[in-house]
């Protein structure tokens, strides 16, 4: 694997990092997703870099829980709004998250239909389970932003440590 520094970050690091840090002072490395390996696999991959967090580096898992933008309520756009399945599948997620059931949302295809609507495609998902993966058994979670926007996106973001 080579480090490309032509191409840019993706709006998926560049619209958290620059609320963090607005004067563009730290060095980033963006991670792509190869989203056609299973989560297992991503999870297994992000332990492999758990020892960075021990050196300093902030690492951000950046996507979200509930991203199906072909079925968002465009109308609805400025509510906090979410249709049904959305509600189910994002509370259900963070109890996960909150239960430290890792295993579940890594077996996020086997949760039913509320996560095949939650997640029609998994690289808006897969960044959680990266962020998972890094957690200590003695951290503790936070969840902040916890919210729906346009009927099937959420906002729900989780701190660990």
């Amino acid at each position: 694997m080579d480090l490309d520094d032509k191409w840019g970050l993706d709006h998926g690091a560049w619209s958290v990092i620059k609320h963090l840090y607005p004067k563009a002072d730290i060095l980033v490395v963006q991670m792509s997703i190869d989203y056609k390996q299973n989560p297992q696999y991503h999870y297994e991959l992000a332990q492999q870099i758990k020892s960075l967090r021990q050196k300093g580096v902030l690492i951000i898992g950046s996507g979200n829980m509930v991203h199906n933008l072909g079925m968002v309520a465009w109308k609805r756009l400025d509510e906090n709004f979410g249709f049904d399945w959305t509600i189910e599948a994002n509370d259900k997620m963070k109890k996960f998250i909150l239960d430290r059931n890792h295993q579940a949302l890594i077996n996020f295809r086997s949760q039913g239909k509320a996560f095949d609507l939650a997640i029609p495609s998994p690289e808006h998902f897969l960044p959680l389970i990266y962020a998972l993966a890094l957690q200590e058994k003695n951290e503790e979670v936070q969840l902040f932003n916890d919210k729906a926007v346009a009927g099937s996106l959420t906002m729900t973001s989780v701190k660990i440590g």
